[in-house]
């Protein structure tokens, strides 16, 4: 009996130590992650004298807000800037997501006579691409999407590498709750929205969240298709834009503000950061509990 006793004391013990073990390395990493948003926040309220003479801070010794200031010069502009790209995010988000379930359902259906031929000419284009000059000339010459928003909604809806993850998924569901349904007179497309949708709630909040980070950070296409003469362009290119201005002033002998050497050119870089990545941080613990189920997916095989 006591030897029993003193077996469970010392598996006790092992445990909370492992469980202690795991925490303290845990609670590094989150820290790691931590310390470089906290220095980009530090350096965005910091001026840039300060910058230039104590270098980067994770707490401001000299405290400005120039750089927001410059940020948000033109407040209508960025809240524009803002819209468009939350409704860019919204839109594809919802379309892409619905897209790329149905498309990762159908391939996974052995009934489906043509899911090996389709899925490799998905597969086909993480390996080769057409390139930049065929892509433009599409968007441009075929479909007449400059200067259009859809432009840089529709390259976003779908991802090779997403409807793999939601094929992967949809695999783990017993193939038998499709047929029953069918037996009971259901069709295809009421069994995808009725039945396989609600049980991919993990795969589809972890792909929607990829989608959605993409169209948020989204510039290129914007940079390639959208000019400067709309008034409203989605709201990483115009941080780009103040960017690129900034620096481009304080390299210049003349200014019409401020002058070039006061131009807060680090901390504006920072701020960006901040102003881009805000949406984000809030945004991510509402799903971050389905994103860690949904990014095991494939994982374990049974």
């Amino acid at each position: 009996m006591e030897q029993v006793i003193a077996r469970q004391r010392g598996t006790d013990f092992s445990s909370v130590a492992i469980r202690l073990f795991g925490y303290f390395f845990i609670g590094l990493f989150a820290l790691f992650c931590l310390v470089p948003f906290l220095l980009v926040l530090g350096t965005s309220f910091t001026a840039e004298k300060s910058i230039t003479l104590h270098g980067y801070n994770l707490w401001p010794k000299e405290f400005s807000t120039f750089a927001y200031k410059i940020v948000f010069e033109n407040p209508g502009v960025i809240i524009g800037s803002y819209g468009v790209t939350l409704g860019i995010t919204l839109i594809g988000t919802t379309i892409g997501l619905f897209i790329v379930a149905m498309t990762g359902y159908s391939l996974q259906r052995p009934d489906f006579p043509y899911r090996n031929r389709i899925s490799f000419f998905i597969y086909f284009t993480t390996l080769f691409q057409g390139g930049v000059v065929p892509f433009y000339l599409i968007m441009t010459q075929w479909l007449h999407l400059k200067d259009n928003y859809l432009a840089v909604l529709l390259p976003g809806l779908m991802s090779p590498f997403l409807i793999i993850m939601m094929k992967s998924f949809v695999r783990s569901i017993p193939h038998a709750i499709t047929e029953s349904a069918k037996m009971d007179g259901a069709g295809d497309f009421k069994i995808f929205t009725k039945l396989i949708l609600p049980m991919t709630t993990p795969a589809l909040a972890t792909i929607g969240l990829f989608i959605a980070l993409g169209y948020w950070n989204e510039w290129y296409n914007s940079m390639l298709f959208l000019s400067p003469d709309l008034k409203y362009r989605p709201l990483q290119l115009f941080l780009y834009n103040v960017v690129t201005s900034a620096d481009f002033i304080k390299n210049s002998s003349v200014s019409s503000n401020v002058q070039p050497r006061d131009m807060p050119l680090e901390s504006m870089k920072m701020a960006t950061a901040v102003v881009a990545t805000g949406p984000v941080i809030l945004f991510y613990p509402m799903v971050q509990k389905y994103f860690i189920q949904g990014i095991t997916v494939g994982a374990v095989k049974g």
